[in-house]
C-alpha cells in the first residue's frame, strides 16, 4: 500500500513540473493610448480604485505576481483576465463611442452596486482592491457624472 501512495505522489509531481512548462500568454501591452486613464477627466481616486480594483483583469496589462506563474494556478488567472476583458477593456475605451461609453458606465454601476466586481478571490490576493464605502461613492459620483456629460452630449 505505501508503495503505491509513493507512486501515485510520483507521478503527481511528474506531472505538476510537466505542466509547468505550459503557461498562457501574458497580458501585458505597453501601448496604453485608448487606456480610460488617458482619455477621461476622474479625480485621483477614481483612477486608484481604477487601478487597484479593475485594470488588472479589465485592460490589456496585467500586473505579474509570483503565483501566476505556476501552473494551474496561472490557467485560472488568465481565463479570469480573457473573461474580463470581453466584458469591459479599459484599454480600448478611447475607442468607444459616446453610446458604449454610457453603456460600460452603467454596467459599471450595476456591478459595484451589487459588489460583484471585484471578484472576491481578487480582493484575497489584492487587499488593495477591496472598495470601501467611500470609494464605491465617489466612484458611483463619477460615473454618473460622466454618464450625464455624455448623454447630454450625445443629445446635442
Amino acid at each position: 500500500m505505501r508503495r503505491i501512495i509513493v507512486v501515485v505522489f510520483a507521478v503527481l509531481f511528474i506531472a505538476f513540473v510537466i505542466i509547468q512548462f505550459f503557461q498562457p500568454e501574458k497580458n501585458s501591452s505597453t501601448n496604453t493610448a485608448n487606456l480610460i486613464l488617458k482619455h477621461e477627466q476622474m479625480p485621483a481616486d477614481v483612477a486608484e480604485i481604477l487601478t487597484n480594483a479593475c485594470l488588472d483583469c479589465h485592460s490589456n496589462n496585467t500586473k505579474s505576481v509570483w503565483y501566476d506563474r505556476i501552473s494551474p494556478v496561472s490557467w485560472m488567472i488568465h481565463q479570469h483576465v480573457v473573461d474580463g476583458k470581453k466584458e469591459l477593456n479599459f484599454s480600448d475605451w478611447g475607442t468607444f463611442d459616446d453610446y458604449d461609453k454610457i453603456s460600460a458606465l452603467e454596467d459599471m454601476r450595476q456591478e459595484i452596486e451589487r459588489a460583484t466586481m471585484p471578484l472576491k478571490p481578487y480582493i484575497m490576493m489584492h487587499p488593495e482592491a477591496k472598495i470601501s464605502e467611500e470609494q464605491k461613492k465617489s466612484l458611483l459620483a463619477w460615473i454618473d457624472k460622466r454618464s450625464s456629460e455624455l448623454a447630454n452630449a450625445a443629445d446635442e
